[in-house]
């Protein structure tokens, strides 16, 4: 008997509300005290396409899923035979292959489904008549004959059913159930319990159903725990930094925390636009910090291929921002809208023409998501660039347990701003500037005596590099900003001692940002500093490889895990001086060339030439990664990994 821990699967074609009901559950188990860490894959298309949803339940911190569930809820036929009968190249087989000795199979009795040729004696069937139990609760309220329109309804069937294997109690769930439905829908709400409730009874009847052999029961102390997505909290970490200006064009998976945004503001300083595409997106964001509000902007692969002009454009002209969230996705081109992949890390580092400053930073789980987009606002302002926070599909749409979502570094920083007060001595242009050997001021006005006239300079050569900013309405701040080299009025140049200085001074601050970013927003060492073996991982890897390396160390391995947040500025001397003293390494990431590894190998020197990769558009499971590290922990060469589909 397994309590506890336990994963619950529900497929079936997208529009069935798979989701809903994996939501509800995942609720559930939360709000009950236990720990939930879920996700869904699902197609491109709009309806239809297969789509399944894993939900994984214990008593202590999970960070991944599993490649095997305890009970799957199908609610088609294609959840368990796969499309291999009708596709030259199959998405999948079924998931029967995927449910652990003993496990539970409740299925739709209308589907045409022989448990007989699933050739899997050892788990258990039990097939509901869906539709029976949905007219059923209906004709308790009068509407029996109104069941097809109620079909949705199959998956809260689904849902009841399989609470009654794991011996879960319905009233927790009944309760969720309820809160999904309020106002005008609280009837509905009433009947998907009562179906539900009617399919739990049903499945209680079964003999089989009273030893089933994974339970779960509610957390002896259940606690107030937060169950988000990501996309929820890279938004929420928007709202707390106080984001007035939010832009975006629909593009999977980004699309979901515009759209979340969206719905908060009319209760915050926020106003969200949809653009006609992302060049808007981009140069709205850009012209709105510049106005000196708190900008962003969220995209996926194919739209920040369009922004890469307006990034340009930020950067040379020293824009307090935007800050853009980048949802990554399988690639190249429109590749794979809404599968998972860790391929645009290089694109992130260099996505526009020239040397330009930027900071790319790769927070590796909710939390770490959390207060990186919220530092992205004080570092855009503080250091005058644009920032990119790259998280990815599988960030973006896990559902997972927190247990308090808290700002290590908690200050608002709006960096050096002119106020009206702060002139500028007109020397400060440097040598050879053509404004200030003519006599003119830079800002349109008569021949005057320069040893005695300050005024603003939007460039000024400061010390550290930071010129405090202007926004439009300061008396005084009137500026130009071209994205042309420029001198510090803003006006254009092509002077050779102005070039150079301009760039000394951009690039300059990328080791500002460097010395003042805290060490563990930059890379963390996770695990003994004397391991047999080093593995080298960022992003949204973090959570299965610390799951495997739980597992691995109770085997007796010594593995410790080098995680590289912040890839621009690279901390390459702090990275470097932990591999040279790791006795091996192998990296792990979601893309087919390893890009982290090269650019580990470009920063410090260091050769990575043992990688497990993972390039077929699913996260690594912790079992694939406990697999793959074993090997190589005992001296195997490292090979990519596929998702087992058979």
């Amino acid at each position: 008997m397994q309590k506890n821990r336990l994963t619950w699967m529900i497929g079936g074609p997208q529009g069935s509300g798979i989701n809903a009901s994996a939501e509800v559950f995942a609720k559930a188990c939360s709000r009950a005290g236990l720990r939930v860490y879920a996700n869904i894959e699902y197609h491109s298309n709009i309806m239809g396409k297969h789509s399944f949803y894993r939900v994984r339940v214990d008593d202590e911190d999970v960070r991944s899923y599993k490649d095997k569930a305890d009970i799957l809820v199908a609610l088609d036929l294609e959840t368990l035979a796969g499309d291999g009968d009708h596709r030259r190249w199959a998405t999948h087989y079924g998931h029967l292959a995927e449910i652990n000795d003993g496990g539970g199979v409740i299925f739709d009795n209308e589907i045409g489904f022989d448990p007989a040729t699933a050739n899997r004696p050892d788990l258990r069937f039990y097939p509901v008549p869906f539709m029976e139990i949905i007219k059923k609760a209906l004709e308790e309220v009068g509407k029996g004959e109104q069941a097809r329109r109620y079909e949705v309804m199959k998956n809260t069937v689904g849902l009841g059913a399989s609470l009654a294997l794991c011996e879960y109690p319905f009233d927790l769930v009944a309760e969720v159930i309820r809160s999904q439905f309020k106002g005008k829908r609280a009837e509905v709400g009433e009947l998907n319990v009562r179906a539900a409730k009617l399919a739990f009874e049903h499945v209680k009847q079964h003999e089989s159903a009273k030893d089933f052999p994974y339970t779960l029961k509610p957390g002896k102390e259940p606690t107030a725990r937060i169950l988000a997505k990501g996309y929820e909290i890279h938004a929420i970490a928007k709202l707390k930094a106080g984001c007035s200006f939010q832009t975006y064009y629909p593009i999977s998976p980004a699309t979901d925390e515009s759209v979340f945004l969206e719905r908060q503001q009319r209760d915050y300083t926020l106003l969200v636009v949809q653009c006609e595409d992302e060049i808007s997106s981009i140069n709205m964001a850009v012209g709105a910090a510049h106005m000196g509000v708190r900008a962003a902007t969220a995209t996926s692969g194919p739209g920040f291929a369009l922004m890469v002009e307006g990034i340009g454009f930020a950067s040379i002209t020293e824009c307090p921002g935007p800050v853009l969230v980048m949802y990554q996705r399988g690639g190249p081109s429109t590749g794979m809208p809404t599968r998972q992949e860790q391929g645009d890390l290089q694109f992130a580092l260099h996505p526009a023409q020239g040397d330009f400053p930027h900071i790319v930073t790769a927070p590796g789980d909710l939390r770490e998501a959390y207060q990186d987009t919220f530092s992205a606002f004080n570092w855009a302002e503080r250091y005058q660039m644009p920032i990119i926070v790259l998280s990815d599909k599988k960030l973006a749409s896990v559902y997972t347990t927190i247990d308090k979502l808290e700002l290590k570094w908690d200050q608002i920083d709006r960096g050096e701003r002119f106020t009206g007060s702060e002139w500028t001595a007109v020397d400060a242009k440097g040598a050879n500037d053509a404004g200030s050997q003519s006599g003119h001021n830079g800002n349109g006005h008569a021949k005057m005596d320069l040893a005695n006239v300050k005024e603003y300079l939007r460039y000024a050569f400061a010390k550290d590099g930071i010129s405090p900013r202007s926004r439009p309405g300061i008396k005084g701040g009137r500026h130009w900003i071209t994205s042309d080299e420029h001198d510090p009025d803003g006006h254009i140049t092509e002077g050779v001692e102005m070039r150079v200085a301009m760039m000394e001074k951009r690039m300059g601050k990328l080791k500002l940002a460097q010395k003042a970013i805290p060490q563990e927003q930059q890379y963390f060492l996770h695990g003994p500093k004397d391991a047999d073996l080093t593995v080298l991982a960022w992003g949204s890897t973090k959570g299965t490889v610390l799951d495997a390396l739980k597992v691995l160390e109770a085997q007796g391995k010594k593995i410790n895990f080098l995680q590289c947040r912040l890839m621009r500025p690279f901390p390459a001397q702090a990275v470097g001086d932990i591999l040279r003293k790791a006795k091996r390494i192998v990296s792990i990431e979601e893309n087919y060339s390893g890009q982290l590894a090269q650019l580990v190998q470009e920063q410090t020197g260091v050769m990575i030439d043992q990688r497990i990769n993972k390039f077929d558009g699913r996260p690594f499971s912790e079992d694939e990664v406990v697999n793959a590290l074993a090997k190589v922990y005992e001296g195997a060469k490292a090979e990519p990994v596929v998702t087992h589909v058979h």
